[in-house]
């Protein structure tokens, strides 16, 4: 299996690659990434070792097209996994821009040179935030649900979905959509509420949580968001749209008061700020779907996988030193530094 995934080297990427690397023996991946401030080559360090030759990376942007049709003429693939987005909701609020450009019309730019490559399937990383906002008794997000994004993020996502979904009716083409709740796990970059906030209680600097802390989101396990990738590359229905969830709701201030339990800080360090506008108060995923026809479940209990991401980042702070760049330092000062 030969494959072709853009933002490998992001958070979720990077997960990705050694998952499916580690799963397919014979399975050989070309890394396009243009490596924005969270696209970070350390994500993958050692993968050369543990599956030599068999991962190439080309920095690169996917909305350039010379450079993928390119790509896609030099070999055969037999599916492209396009992780690459701009991803983050606060930063889209300040500059919409770049969401457009890379989100909407760089899927565009994936599409149509792999369409005109003939390439086997497409497999659209998306996100429960095209959805919209649920009320505290809705019940959960289903493939049906109508699209109702309230981020400038949320709306370039939900573009780009809609583009797959017009490949897949006019022109035929394999795809499939993948859309999961919030992620968490190693190797996440700072300004997501988990590692931000463990970072900040690490060093007891106040934790800045949004409005009265009662946004819920349910949290899945990256690896568990893999294991729901990799089922609907090899599994997926054509044209089919899959939610993936980890059973786990939480709202955002039982995140936090988790993470300082497990540090054993005290509370005393939150603080709450002018919340962000727009901001959805909860989301919720029902993934039988992918459960009957991929047979997904998630295997990662969040009180555990919690934990064991708090263990990993304190294990981890030459990593941590690599990230904490000036992209975060701009990121805190922008939306935190007056409201602290």
């Amino acid at each position: 299996m030969n494959l072709f995934v853009t933002g490998g080297c992001g958070f979720i990427g990077a997960h990705f690659v050694r998952y499916v690397l580690e799963r397919e023996p014979s399975c050989r991946l070309l890394n396009l990434d243009k490596l924005t401030y969270a696209g970070n080559p350390a994500n993958l360090a050692g993968i050369e070792k543990s599956a030599p030759g068999r991962c190439r990376f080309v920095h690169g942007d996917i909305g350039d097209s010379g450079l993928v049709s390119a790509l896609f003429a030099e070999q055969a693939f037999d599916a492209v996994i396009n992780f690459a987005a701009e991803s983050h909701v606060d930063r889209s609020i300040a500059d919409p821009a770049p969401f457009v450009t890379t989100n909407v019309l760089g899927t565009q730019v994936l599409l149509n040179a792999a369409h005109a490559a003939g390439i086997p399937r497409f497999v659209q990383i998306s996100t429960d935030e095209v959805y919209g906002s649920l009320g505290p008794a809705d019940a959960a997000f289903t493939e049906h649900s109508p699209l109702a994004p309230n981020s400038p993020y949320s709306a370039s996502k939900a573009g780009a979905d809609l583009l797959v979904r017009a490949f897949h009716e006019t022109y035929g083409m394999n795809t499939v959509i993948t859309r999961c709740s919030n992620n968490y796990g190693p190797y996440q970059f700072p300004e997501k509420l988990i590692p931000l906030m463990l970072l900040r209680a690490d060093r007891d600097e106040s934790l800045p949580v949004y409005g009265d802390g009662g946004n819920i989101r349910d949290w899945i396990h990256v690896e568990d968001h893999c294991l729901g990738v990799y089922l609907a590359l090899t599994k997926g229905r054509s044209g089919a749209i899959y939610n993936f969830g980890g059973h786990a709701e939480r709202t955002n201030l039982e995140v936090v008061r988790a993470l300082l339990d497990i540090l054993g800080k005290s509370e005393s360090l939150i603080r709450f700020v002018q919340d962000r506008p727009g901001h959805d108060r909860r989301y919720a995923m029902d993934y039988s779907l992918a459960e009957k026809e991929l047979g997904y479940a998630p295997q990662r209990n969040f009180s555990s996988g919690l934990a064991a991401t708090a263990a990993w980042y304190a294990q981890n702070s030459a990593w941590l030193d690599g990230v904490e760049s000036g992209a975060y330092r701009s990121f805190m000062h922008t939306w935190y530094a007056d409201r602290l």
